[in-house]
């Protein structure tokens, strides 16, 4: 390992890199390697030209043949509003930057929208694979709603010459079963014209918020991720589980509130922020489909969160890392570096599945 991605983890160091005792043994998953597609998704019923898709994926950028992704994220023009987004790096307004900063910081694909991939498609969708997200929470609806709507069609997605498909769907949300149904339409589509597909598996609803943000909760968001497997997503982003307890913290009282099982939190998970994700990752059909954790807001430590997230990721037997602001909202040189250091994550040989 690395000095700097050890000094980077802080007094996190010992007990990050130290945990060796899961409750879900490694041996049960399908973990990360350059033969993914072959020994995971040839099994499926995904089309000749998805596998393709995915292997130009996972051959592209500094972590090609690992098995693990380094994706740029950048829909927050949309989702945050553009000024709020770019302020800190107006640089970015510009769409061609976007795409600059995936390949120059050696990113497996760029997710991005409709216009900022359309805008350069022909200059770059042959030089880095592109996830096209085709839907968002747009925010200038009085007062803010909380809807992932449609900008645009799969064919359109295609014709640039995209690699994948994104989306998002709230789920816990008045609106999930509507979004629900939308994006596995969707996915069907994209997967019957060969491309792959990549699902935000994200929670909304302001009754998630009791005692803790349940949003961040193990339990819930690994559910999130069994309802996104379930839709075929290929690959699911989700953000790092923070606690856990969602469903018995919703049932209280008169209210019942899905299904659990107390062995949940006993026999498939502790505390640790690593067996934590790791359910997340058994809820992905135990690695079958690959998880991806986001990266998060830019704060005052981007580089050291940004190693802990790819560590607890990369050894709960996640498959890497999607980070957008941490990267753009800074310049290009030290975006570059801030992926780069992620991608040190995966590449360090001593850092193992727990």
């Amino acid at each position: 390992m690395t000095t700097d991605i050890q000094s980077l983890l802080g007094d996190k160091a010992e007990s990050l890199l130290g945990f060796n005792s899961p409750k879900i043994p490694k041996e049960r998953l399908h973990l990360p390697g350059g033969d993914f597609v072959d020994r995971v998704f040839a099994q499926s019923d995904r089309n000749n030209r998805v596998l393709g898709n995915l292997a130009r994926m996972y051959n592209t950028g500094r972590l090609a043949g690992t098995g693990y992704l380094s994706i740029l994220p950048v829909d927050q023009g949309i989702e945050h509003s553009g000024g709020a987004s770019f302020a800190k790096n107006p640089d970015y307004f510009d769409p061609e930057n976007i795409i600059k900063l995936a390949i120059e910081g050696g990113c497996n694909a760029v997710a991005s929208t409709y216009g900022v991939l359309g805008m350069m498609s022909r200059t770059y969708a042959h030089k880095i694979p592109f996830i096209v997200k085709i839907n968002h929470n747009e925010l200038l609806t009085y007062p803010n709603s909380f809807e992932q709507i449609l900008f645009g069609t799969v064919e359109q997605a295609y014709d640039m010459g995209a690699a994948a498909v994104g989306a998002t769907i709230y789920f816990g949300s008045d609106d999930s079963h509507r979004e629900i149904i939308e994006i596995a339409q969707a996915f069907a589509l994209a997967h019957e014209l060969g491309m792959a597909t990549v699902l935000w598996c994200y929670l909304r609803n302001s009754g998630f918020k009791k005692d803790k943000d349940y949003h961040v909760a193990a339990d819930l968001t690994g559910q999130a991720n069994h309802l996104g497997v379930t839709l075929e997503a290929d690959i699911i982003k989700q953000k790092l589980p923070e606690n856990n307890g969602g469903f018995l913290a919703l049932n209280t009282g008169d209210s019942s509130y899905g299904k659990l099982d107390k062995r949940m939190y006993s026999e498939l998970a502790s505390d640790h922020p690593i067996d934590l994700c790791r359910y997340q990752v058994a809820n992905c059909y135990m690695g079958r489909a690959g998880l991806i954790n986001s990266g998060g807001a830019s704060g005052a430590n981007d580089f050291g969160d940004a190693a802990i997230t790819a560590v607890i990721n990369k050894r709960a037997g996640g498959m890497g890392l999607i980070s957008g602001r941490k990267a753009f909202q800074r310049p290009m040189a030290e975006g570059v570096k801030i992926l780069n250091t992620i991608q040190d994550v995966y590449l360090d040989e001593s850092i193992t599945v727990a």
